[in-house]
């Protein structure tokens, strides 16, 4: 009967296993948070936008959180994650696409750990990625560059050939304006100032007039460059209009700080998902920044209201029925 009885407890505890596959790991407790950057949090674009996230998990959660910079290696990573892991931290948050793979590598590790990092390919029960979908933005910014051009002539200059913004904001300027021409230029890293200020140069002597440099790293000594030559910029990632109301035209912002709370309530609720996830409009972590006094009023009502159409419907303007 004994021999019965643990047989059937055995069964019991297999069947709860599997029920529990493929469902949210989380189990809601969130007792400590974590960051992990591969520069610095005070470089006031990408890493200062990851600890400004933690900053609103600690005061809406009321919970702990830690951050630890210059982690841009496997095992330097490892030895901060079993730092964090110490602290009774079991929400990890890795601000980059290089942590996806740091992560997939230590999840089986730490099961009690949820690991969080951007843009990469989380493949482990315990790991997300999270991946702004960032065509609409760069579409939206598009529309803004091809009606405000006088020379008909826009530039981007990208970090990387896979941007899906770079792609959108040539496609909206285009849906704007069938008569621009778009020059794309490459630096290849997010933070190449030097390569980014050549390809400027470069482009100034085209007359392109309207820019929209891609690039978090080294946006903001190319947009001060674009003020001192009396040009327009469209601001990426965060809201620059600060830089210059008569220059940045608008902002084709990622909200990474509403993101990094959305992603702990998640957690809290039992409810955030493994795998690769992506954010838009529609979860109002991406907008367009803060308007210039140079774009008139006609046309910013009108792409409001585009704005609003496809957040409703994710149907873009040039989206043929």
């Amino acid at each position: 009967m004994k021999k019965r009885l643990g047989l059937f407890a055995i069964i019991l505890l297999c069947l709860y296993t599997l029920s529990a596959c493929g469902q949210p790991l989380s189990s809601g407790k969130l007792k400590k948070a974590g960051l992990l950057v591969t520069e610095s949090v005070n470089d006031q674009v990408w890493g200062t936008k990851g600890y400004k996230g933690m900053l609103k998990i600690q005061s809406h959660f009321d919970v702990d959180v830690y951050y630890k910079e210059g982690i841009n290696s496997q095992v330097i990573a490892e030895r901060a994650v079993k730092e964090f892991d110490q602290k009774g931290v079991n929400l990890i948050f890795g601000h980059g696409q290089e942590y996806a793979d740091y992560f997939n590598k230590l999840a089986e590790q730490y099961p009690h750990i949820h690991f969080v990092s951007f843009n990469g390919d989380a493949t482990k029960e315990n790991t997300t990625s999270l991946n702004f979908d960032a065509y609409a933005m760069g579409f939206f910014g598009g529309m803004v560059a091809g009606h405000m051009t006088n020379t008909n002539k826009l530039g981007i200059i990208a970090a990387y050939e896979w941007q899906p913004e770079v792609e959108g904001f040539y496609e909206g300027a285009l849906y704007q304006n069938k008569d621009v021409d778009v020059d794309i230029q490459y630096v290849w890293q997010w933070d190449d100032d030097k390569r980014a200020l050549d390809i400027l140069d470069n482009m100034l002597r085209k007359d392109i007039d309207v820019f929209y440099p891609a690039g978090d790293g080294y946006n903001v000594p190319v947009i001060e460059k674009i003020k001192e030559n009396n040009l327009f910029a469209i601001g990426f990632v965060s809201d620059q209009s600060d830089l210059g109301e008569s220059t940045v035209l608008t902002s084709t912002v990622q909200h990474v700080d509403t993101l990094y709370e959305l992603v702990a309530d998640e957690f809290i609720k039992g409810k955030l998902d493994s795998g690769n996830l992506s954010f838009d409009f529609q979860e109002d972590v991406i907008t367009l920044g803060k308007f210039s006094p140079l774009v008139d009023e006609e046309f910013k009502k009108s792409l409001n209201d585009m704005i609003e159409t496809y957040k409703k419907t994710g149907k873009l303007p040039n989206h043929e029925d």
